[in-house]
């Protein structure tokens, strides 16, 4: 997709981002993202920075703003556990300008939408390079539907599938972490945008038998 942006940019004369290279992503992280965290803990101890990474703007941005002001603070990376391409080590082939020039050998198709492309960014690979992560941690797909739908049962929090593998990775950072310690999880959209991912595969567009049996129990009104 990368690729095909990028003839079309340049058939068409069409502007085109270069989001997961531009560091003006990660400066607008570093300029917003990271003194709101700052601020919003000013008063108290940040131990665990939780995010994935897409293009890795946010990630890179948040990560050295924190490693200044707050460097006690862990920041934890996450990926797909179907797609481990920092966890495995292997090297991205790139083209001169940077930009990836084949698909990362690590990687395989995964439900986690908005994270971890085919590809290690070079925003990512620069947040490796300098070392902005303390921790890299898997999930599993399945898990981080899962712990999505949780939270919109439980706490009224309507995200999509990769804010529920965020907070996956902070739970699992929390059964290790000290009592009493804070945890900052990113999640970075809502739910609405997922209707038609397996996010919401198992919810039928229909009623089941039980919700018309509930419908019919009361005399009018049917549908």
């Amino acid at each position: 997709m990368v690729k095909k942006a990028k003839e079309l940019a340049e058939k068409h004369g069409w502007f085109l981002t270069r989001q997961f290279d531009n560091v003006a992503n990660t400066r607008y992280h570093a300029a917003t993202t990271g003194p709101e965290i700052v601020s919003a803990f000013s008063s108290k101890r940040l131990d665990y920075f939780v995010s994935g990474y897409g293009t890795g703007g946010t990630f890179t941005g948040v990560g050295k703003v924190l490693r200044q002001a707050m460097p006690e603070t862990k920041i934890v990376l996450s990926e797909p556990a179907g797609a481990p391409l920092l966890t495995s080590g292997e090297a991205q082939v790139r083209e001169k300008d940077g930009s990836p020039s084949s698909t990362h050998p690590a990687f395989q198709p995964h439900p986690i939408q908005g994270w971890t492309p085919d590809f290690i960014p070079t925003l990512t690979e620069a947040g490796r390079t300098d070392s902005l992560y303390d921790e890299l941690i898997l999930v599993e797909g399945p898990d981080a539907i899962k712990t999505s739908h949780l939270l919109a049962q439980k706490e009224g929090i309507f995200t999509g599938i990769s804010g529920g593998a965020s907070f996956n990775v902070a739970l699992k950072v929390a059964e290790k972490a000290p009592k009493g310690a804070n945890i900052l999880a990113m999640l970075p959209d809502t739910a609405e945008r997922y209707l038609s991912t397996p996010l919401f595969a198992d919810i039928d567009e229909n009623m089941n038998d039980e919700e018309v049996k509930i419908s019919a129990s009361t005399p009018n009104f049917q549908l």
